[in-house]
């Protein structure tokens, strides 16, 4: 397994909607299997493909909290929300792409999501709670969004200034 660099923003790769997954190849499996380690080294509850440069609709997510509690690492590919529900949900988002900042992000409470898993299997599930935000960030990454899209302009402005200088910061060292 290989820690992946994690892009940072504004990259012109994060805001490019990613291609579908059309065959399951060992290549994938071990992006995926990379992908994890990535996130729980970050440490993540999430992390989608554009964030490590791969441009395919996948993504993976652990929103086991508890360190007692056994993880749940979740891979999907090709993920879609089939039904969202009415009732909505504000919670404190962050995303290792946009270190360091969080805002406060409104989406539905419940999500029933399809997708396909690394046997070509498809797969779907009712999330709720962190599981159902954090599963809508990632299809957002999917699709070239961040969370900071559903902000004010002048709130996205001020993280991404914050963003380019940290860039810049790291280019120096």
């Amino acid at each position: 397994m290989t820690l992946r660099p994690i892009l940072i923003h504004p990259d012109p790769r994060l805001k490019k909607r990613c291609d579908r997954v059309t065959e399951v190849t060992d290549e994938l499996r071990e992006a995926a299997s990379d992908m994890l380690e990535t996130m729980y080294d970050a440490p993540g509850v999430g992390l989608a493909g554009p964030q490590v440069g791969l441009m395919s609709r996948i993504l993976v997510m652990d929103c086991v909290k508890d360190p007692e509690a056994e993880p749940r690492p979740l891979v999907l590919l090709n993920p879609e929300i089939t039904w969202s529900s009415d009732d909505l949900n504000t919670y404190e988002e962050g995303c290792l792409s946009i270190p360091e900042q969080y805002a406060e992000v409104t989406r539905p409470a419940e999500v029933k999501v399809r997708w396909m898993d690394l046997d070509g299997a498809t797969q779907e599930e009712q999330f709720a709670g962190l599981w159902a935000t954090c599963v809508q960030h990632e299809i957002d990454h999917l699709d070239g969004k961040l969370f900071i899209d559903y902000l004010t302009p002048l709130k996205r402005q001020l993280i991404t200034r914050k963003m380019q200088k940290l860039k810049r910061e790291k280019a120096r060292l």
